[in-house]
């Protein structure tokens, strides 16, 4: 008798720390996909003819004494984007640009990613009035990149002027970047 007791009390304890184990909290959490928001990247308003280096991770500007790392992802100088790849840099970045609405992009695609070479990697992402001379980001065409160090970020740029104004004008303070990303820091290529 005392065997079975032992038995059952053993399968209790058993069946105890198995179902605790499997609680909610104990489950491992879900990475969170951020969208992040940068206003006013100065983009070489003094035309200086350097780039702004910009790191997607640290969501900051990073200085030109790095720019032979892989501290940045992206580089913006005029209405010239670079990416940390190819003969712009020593990271693995490369990107593409992409038509469609930039929030039903869940995952980024697996092949079609340029690197910088004698033509840049990001190109056709605006548009020039040659009556007003006002830039505008394209209406449904955003950037997939890779960044620096292999991750997998999607970015849409929102404006071109200081403080982006929602009628800009010849008169509008040009070169300052306004645009959103997500990045995927875990690498894989999910935006959701």
């Amino acid at each position: 008798m005392k065997a079975a007791q032992f038995f059952q009390f053993g399968a209790m304890a058993l069946s105890v720390t198995f179902f605790a184990s499997c609680s909610k909290d104990d489950a491992p959490a879900k990475p969170t996909i951020v969208s992040t928001t940068s206003a006013n990247i100065d983009a070489d308003v003094a035309g200086t003819n350097k780039f702004t280096l910009f790191s997607l991770a640290e969501n900051k500007v990073i200085p030109n004494s790095d720019s032979a790392t892989t501290k940045w992802d992206i580089g913006f100088r005029a209405t010239t984007i670079i990416v940390n790849g190819g003969t712009s840099g020593p990271g693995n970045g490369a990107a593409q640009v992409l038509a469609g609405v930039y929030n039903d992009l869940n995952t980024a695609p697996e092949a079609g990613y340029v690197t910088d070479g004698t033509t840049k990697a990001i190109t056709g992402w605006y548009n020039y009035n040659m009556e007003t001379h006002v830039i505008s980001p394209v209406t449904g065409k955003f950037i997939v990149l890779k960044t620096a160090t292999g991750k997998y970020a999607k970015l849409e740029i929102t404006s071109y002027y200081k403080d982006a104004p929602a009628a800009p004008s010849v008169t509008s303070v040009s070169r300052f970047y306004h645009f959103r990303f997500v990045l995927q820091a875990n690498g894989t290529r999910n935006f959701k």
